[in-house]
């Protein structure tokens, strides 16, 4: 029994649709979308068609129903009790076209993969994308959080950024505005980045398939790749790695109910077939503790957990020793 109910908010919204081309869904099954494969539904679900068929519905979106956006579930933990509100995905199809531009610049849909950003910027032989390669996410993921690995950050690359605000306005904003830091953006949190113009510099077709290759072999050697995980769960503290205090901790291996953090990389929380989110939270959580307790360190997680607890099950930070 969900304490949500998407219908009874479809049936609100109905006389605010008409005009607007997207998909809804109501109680929408978030477990098929996120990679950890957990969590509850999806009050209401919206798939809007394109950016205009975006910025309409959020123009008649009343202000006290909230929305969450959500990309391809590879960075995401929802919790068992579901999200409440709207929760709004950028298709493909509407949000996932990538074009080259003038003066070695490419323009990205915000629902393209970062692998397919990679991949464009190879075939029209244009460097400084291939950190993409082993970043698992879509765009508009590596926009709000600055995205990186193997030395290179999306601050990096990106000229401008495209969003939608929640009255259904249009913004263009410089990198300037977009206030990167590591694993960060200063960027208003109510807009939705509906895409992005990135910029390379040419290099030799082979050199950058070897820099791609290189990343793609770290990716398989060194991380969990084939689990259902939600990649790094902890930003590297400053002057450390997060892997190695977690490893200093004793927690490599740890397991909580079906949630683990993994023997091969243990900054990385898998399900190992039967986690809950509260599984992995309190998992996560525990290691938090643990690593404060013997390095003095405050981790902060990296994944993005959204949604409620469901009732009787909340995590609370720093959930304290349970070795």
């Amino acid at each position: 029994m969900t304490a949500i109910d998407g219908n009874l908010l479809l049936e609100r919204l109905s006389d605010r649709l008409d005009g607007i081309r997207g998909r809804l869904t109501p109680n929408a099954p978030m477990d098929q979308i996120t990679w950890f494969r957990t969590g509850g539904p999806a009050e209401l679900l919206f798939q809007p068609a394109d950016a205009d068929d975006l910025a309409e519905f959020l123009k008649v979106l009343p202000a006290d129903v909230p929305f969450t956006v959500v990309g391809v579930g590879s960075n995401l933990l929802v919790r068992d009790g579901g999200i409440p509100g709207v929760v709004i995905r950028l298709s493909a199809k509407g949000f996932g076209q990538v074009a080259l531009q003038d003066g070695n610049r490419i323009l990205a849909g915000a629902a393209l993969p970062d692998k397919r950003l990679a991949a464009f910027a190879l075939s029209q032989s244009l460097s400084g994308f291939s950190f993409y390669h082993g970043i698992p996410g879509s765009i508009g993921g590596a926009l709000r959080m600055n995205a990186g690995a193997n030395g290179g950050e999306t601050r990096e690359r990106v000229v401008e950024v495209y969003a939608v605000d929640r009255q259904g306005n249009r913004h263009t904003l410089s990198n300037e505005a977009m206030g990167y830091s590591y694993r960060h953006s200063g960027a208003p949190k109510d807009l939705i980045f509906t895409g992005a113009l990135f910029e390379g510099y040419p290099e030799d077709e082979a050199v950058i398939k070897a820099e791609m290759d290189a990343v793609q072999h770290h990716r398989e050697t060194v991380q969990p790749v084939k689990e259902k995980t939600g990649g790094s769960t902890f930003k590297n503290p400053e002057g450390t790695s997060a892997w190695k205090e977690v490893d200093k901790a004793g927690c490599r291996g740890l397991m909580i109910g079906g949630a683990q953090m993994s023997p091969m990389h243990c900054n990385f929380m898998i399900n190992t077939g039967t986690a809950t989110s509260h599984d992995l939270e309190t998992l996560g959580e525990t290691v938090r503790a643990e690593v404060l307790e013997t390095s003095g360190i405050r981790l902060e997680w990296e994944i993005k957990r959204i949604g409620l607890f469901r009732p009787g099950q909340e995590v609370q930070e720093f959930m304290g020793r349970m070795l």
